[in-house]
């Protein structure tokens, strides 16, 4: 006997910090499609009351809570910046719980459309996973990023450059890519390129929901 597959069709969309990843995603939520983003998870699962919070204290120190007892968001980037051990071992306490939750909520949302896109904007610094069917990559040259976060951020042009370091490589993110939508010109571009991915991901979803799982 045979059963349907359980999992959706899942979709992972990243890109660089102001490459116009939540624009993107909003449009894809416009034709119904369910979209879980890791960065509000990840906001999620440092609540009070989180097994994740107690953990970053007990790892980290008291010092990382505010007076109100939430997560001390910028004393904790400090801890972490210049030090990669604190920074793995932050990791090694949020992704796991992340993952979890996005597992969860992909599970909740599994009947609400034909396929999921799951933002995840660090997915080219772990490494492409086997927990999705295709990776859409939103490009920008490394310019443009540097031009919006200043404006975005009011922070100097070294203080953008220096975030686009932080993270993967254009290069890297391009590499791990099955579809690409290039954020240069207007929303109605990106509305165009949205229409034509969708339409491939209604395809490519039907394809796999008329395979049975042993």
């Amino acid at each position: 006997m045979t059963v349907p597959t359980q999992r959706p069709f899942r979709v992972a969309l990243t890109g660089g910090i102001a490459s116009g990843k939540s624009t993107v995603a909003n449009l894809f939520a416009a034709r119904g499609i369910p979209v879980i983003d890791t960065d509000l998870i990840a906001r999620e699962v440092v609540e009070p009351g989180q097994p994740a919070l107690a953990e970053i204290v007990e790892t980290f120190g008291p010092g990382v809570l505010d007076a109100d007892g939430r997560l001390d968001r910028p004393h904790l980037r400090e801890k972490i910046f210049a030090d990669p051990s604190a920074r793995s071992r932050l990791e090694a306490i949020l992704h796991p719980a992340i993952r979890r939750t996005m597992e969860r909520q992909s599970l909740q949302a599994a009947t609400l459309g034909p396929y999921q896109v799951l933002v995840i904007p660090l997915l080219a610094e772990g490494g492409r996973s086997d927990h999705v069917d295709r990776v859409l990559v939103v490009d920008v040259p490394e310019s443009h990023q540097i031009e919006r976060l200043v404006v975005r951020d009011k922070v100097s042009q070294d203080h953008a450059a220096a975030a686009l370091r932080a993270q993967a490589t254009r290069a890297t993110r391009l590499a791990i890519a099955d579809d690409v939508i290039e954020n240069t010109g207007s929303i109605g571009d990106l509305q165009s390129q949205v229409a034509v991915l969708h339409e491939r991901y209604l395809e490519l979803a039907g394809r796999k929901q008329a395979v049975p799982v042993p």
